[in-house]
């Protein structure tokens, strides 16, 4: 068989209107409209104006599902691995579908924009939206983040692809300065949005909040306006971070076309009174509102335009999320063959770990969105083994900061009897706003999603105990608390050192208490949340857990389990309270005692498995001394039915590190998030990841590109032709050598024989890459086009791309540090 690798496929684009209908529009609005239009109307909206035929514009976030405009349980959405995955799976192809299907959710949600992917890069693994970007290589991120903008907006939906730009970390994400040389800048950082604008012709791209080599990129000129809509030839939108515009003329004349949310004083009054008084010409407003109007025309909401064809969401896209995240996740380490466990052959599995119990299926920030379920690993794993094999399961380890959300089964609001609890919103005079039914007890309140007014927010819940015993009670939040359980109230403040409100809103301050209660016998809890003056933002929840072992007696039951059982599944990671927007990571440890708890399992089973449930890099200092490592990143809403599917061999793991994983803090070469004298320096240039891990010589736990499978690969035959001005053809034979179907992906890179650009050290760097099939004792051939732009680098003293003349090696492997066949070739 042969396979092309995915490159820029054709899109169907809408049908436009024209510039000069777009024109007549922007005519005959008032100056007030205009303005009007480039704000938000309110958190998620733009206004209709009835007047030219437009109609509401909607946006929502993000990169793992379209959650809508509201954060609410009951309005739920498709969650999908996260980006990490993605990217992981190695094919545009599986990017496209992702993009599809969130755009046909986003059709039947009424939403038009949709604020994702995320294309900044894994600078440092420490960064806290790691796993809601793609990669640490321009090539492959560009390559994922095309694929998925074209897939949305073949939906009629529009991709937003963010965050423009050098926005790789989140500790004072608000103010840093990213300082960048121009070659770092064109050939990494912005590489991915340059895709998505030459190739995939995106429609919207979000300005971050960060500056860049000294002006903030809401106000940033020479990259919005002269790089991105100048030389690029963007037409599309450029919408700001929310609240990250924060001046009048600035912002407005540096290329930000739309400030949310809104309002905003800053782009209402004051904007019109600068262009009546001359600071800011109208025809900069013009621009901004044609582009906006032609956004409209693209999504179906202006005039006679609509959507384009019947999109909506398939029946198959359970299915198809079940697929995407076996696909996506990685075999790391498999030992004598431990993995596929062979159901037939296993009598007893002991299933253990704090990720076993509470899989981490998503990241925390705005990229968080509510399924109407997920499938938990004891489920799909039961599953996958059948009714002949006892699976038993045991937490080993507590390491999450919160418990568990209320117990549905367990729960019920005591006014209604409903499953769940109730909310009451009050006045500052203690009057009754209104009442509400919630299903989940982690409750975040945008603006607008409140009674005008509120200055509290009451949860009250009745819980009915199926054990004896010390139960677990969390109330987390961020202001005054008056917490009652059955009849005894106590009053407490919880506040946040955090500045960053979406940090204060989704990891806040938390406070647990014990409840001594007896099984079948109710507990009445009131929560009472207040503020000062009323809420603008809101957050607060409640948790519960049953009694639970000591520390000592949880993790010694873990062993005797694994100890009798003739495999051991120990499932370890992150959380979203340690994977979140608004925070970078600490370190790369795995959080709590859960290193102490895989090693005591892995010395009491010598069959032991772990399967590492984290999209971003951590630390696994046992990865030698257990059978086999599977990664399987925050795998969405079928997490629990793909890890059955791939630890029984149902599905083959096919993924491959889309980043360099450390075996040691110390051997990364950009680590540390802090920032210094208000900015982070850029010094590596254009050699982050692997190609800086192959300039400091350390090599790494994982390499780039690594991962196993369920069969062996032999490489057997390489061609390249072609030239620095019409590119490269490289052709590569595999032979699958194993007993079992399998699929490669075959990776191209390409290095100066002399080792040096510029005058520079020159390491390795990914030029191409192909997945291919082939049934046992089979062969396939990869072929793989590299476009003569890819070979290009940026000359500083040129100011320009050009291909440096010389001998170049390209390898062929299947990772950057296994390279099988190479050749050399001149360009």
């Amino acid at each position: 068989m042969t396979t092309t690798n995915p490159g820029g496929t054709a899109h169907s684009a809408p049908a436009e209107i024209s510039d000069e209908e777009l024109r007549g529009l922007v005519g005959r609005l008032a100056l007030e409209d205009k303005v009007r239009l480039i704000v938000g109307e309110d958190f998620w909206s733009l206004p209709e104006l009835p007047q030219i035929g437009l109609r509401k514009l909607r946006m929502s976030d993000g990169p793992v599902g379209v959650r809508g405009v509201l954060w609410d349980e009951r309005d739920t959405s498709l969650l999908f691995p996260s980006p990490t995955a993605q990217a992981a799976a190695w094919d545009p192809e599986v990017a496209r579908r992702v993009g599809f299907l969130m755009g046909a959710q986003a059709r039947d949600k009424d939403i038009h924009v949709l604020l994702a992917p995320t294309v900044n890069m894994h600078r440092t693994p420490l960064g806290g939206r790691h796993f809601e970007c793609y990669s640490e290589d321009p090539l492959l991120t560009s390559r994922i983040g095309v694929g998925f903008v074209e897939g949305v907006q073949s939906a009629g939906v529009a991709a937003t692809i963010k965050h423009y730009v050098a926005n790789d970390s989140e500790n004072e994400r608000m103010t840093y300065d990213s300082r960048v040389g121009e070659r770092a800048l064109r050939e990494v950082y912005l590489a991915p949005f340059e895709a998505a604008v030459r190739e995939a012709r995106v429609w919207l791209i979000m300005s971050a909040y960060n500056s860049v080599n000294g002006a903030t990129m809401t106000e940033n000129a020479p990259l919005q306006n002269d790089v991105l809509k100048g030389e690029w030839g963007f037409d599309g939108v450029v919408v700001s971070d929310w609240m990250a515009v924060r001046s009048t003329e600035a912002a407005s004349l540096g290329g930000t076309d739309i400030a949310m949310p809104g309002p905003n004083d800053l782009w209402g009054d004051a904007l019109v009174e600068a262009v009546r008084e001359g600071r800011v010409d109208e025809s900069v407003l013009d621009d901004k509102v044609t582009r906006i109007l032609r956004l409209a025309a693209r999504v179906g909401v202006l005039g006679d335009t609509a959507p384009r064809g019947d999109v909506t969401t398939p029946d198959t896209a359970d299915a198809e999320i079940r697929a995407i995240a076996a696909k996506a996740m990685v075999l790391l380490e498999n030992r004598d063959a431990a993995l596929p466990i062979d159901p037939a052959a296993v009598r007893r599995v002991a299933l253990i770990g704090p990720n076993a119990v509470r899989l981490s299926s998503q990241g925390g920030g705005s990229a968080h969105v509510n399924p109407d379920h997920v499938v938990a690993i004891p489920q799909g794993l039961r599953n996958a083994l059948g009714p002949n094999v006892e699976l038993t399961v045991r937490e080993g380890a507590f390491t999450h900061r919160a418990l568990p959300d209320l117990p549905l089964d367990a729960s019920v609001d005591p006014a209604t009897g409903e499953p769940g609890l109730g909310i009451e919103f009050g006045a500052v005079d203690g009057t009754s706003l209104g009442a509400d039914h919630r299903l989940g007890s982690n409750l975040v309140f945008w603006p607008g999603t409140m009674p005008e007014g509120a200055t509290s927010i009451t949860a009250r819940a009745r819980i009915t105990p199926t054990v004896d015993g010390t139960h677990l009670l969390d109330v987390r939040g961020l202001g005054s608390f008056d917490l009652t359980v059955d009849g005894a109230t106590q009053s407490f403040q919880l506040d946040s050192e955090s500045g960053d409100i979406i940090e204060a809103l989704l990891r806040p301050p938390i406070k647990r208490f014990e409840v001594a209660a007896k099984a079948g016998v109710p507990v009445e809890v009131e929560a009472r949340y207040s503020a000062d003056q009323a809420m603008v933002f809101a957050s607060m929840g409640l948790g519960w857990a049953k009694p639970r072992l000591a520390d000592d007696e949880e993790l010694a039951q873990a062993v005797a389990d694994a100890a009798a059982a003739d495999v051991a599944v120990v499932v370890v990671g992150t959380t979203d309270d340690i994977e979140s927007e608004g925070f970078d990571r600490a370190d790369l440890r795995l959080p709590g005692r859960t290193n102490e708890l895989v090693t005591a399992v892995a010395a009491a089973n010598p069959n032991t498995i772990v399967v590492v449930n984290a999209g971003s890099p951590v630390l696994m200092p046992w990865r030698n001394d257990v059978a086999a490592v599977l990664w399987a990143w925050l795998p969405g809403q079928e997490g629990g039915a793909a890890i059955g599917d791939v630890l029984t061999g149902a599905v083959e793991p096919g993924g491959r590190m889309p980043t360099t994983y450390p075996a040691d803090e110390a051997d990364v070469p950009v680590l540390s998030t802090e920032v210094v004298d208000g900015g982070h320096v850029y010094a590596e240039g254009p050699n982050i990841g692997y190609r800086l891990w192959a300039r400091q010589g350390a090599v790494p736990a994982y390499p780039f590109g690594y991962g196993l499978g369920y069969t062996d690969w032999a490489y057997e035959g390489l061609s390249v032709d072609g030239d620095a001005a019409t590119g490269l053809t490289v052709e590569a034979t595999v032979a699958n050598t194993g007993a079992r179907d399998g699929r490669e992906v075959v990776q191209v890179y390409l290095e100066p024989v002399s080792g040096e650009l510029f005058g520079a050290p020159e390491p390795i760097r990914l030029i191409g890459f192909a997945a291919v099939e082939a049934a046992a004792g089979g062969k396939a051939v990869a072929r793989i086009a590299v476009d003569a732009a890819t070979l290009a680098r940026w000359d500083e003293a040129a100011g320009g791309w050009a291909t440096t003349p010389g001998a170049y090696r390209v390898g062929v492997g299947r990772n950057v540090g296994d390279l099988r066949l190479s050749t050399e070739v001149s360009l």
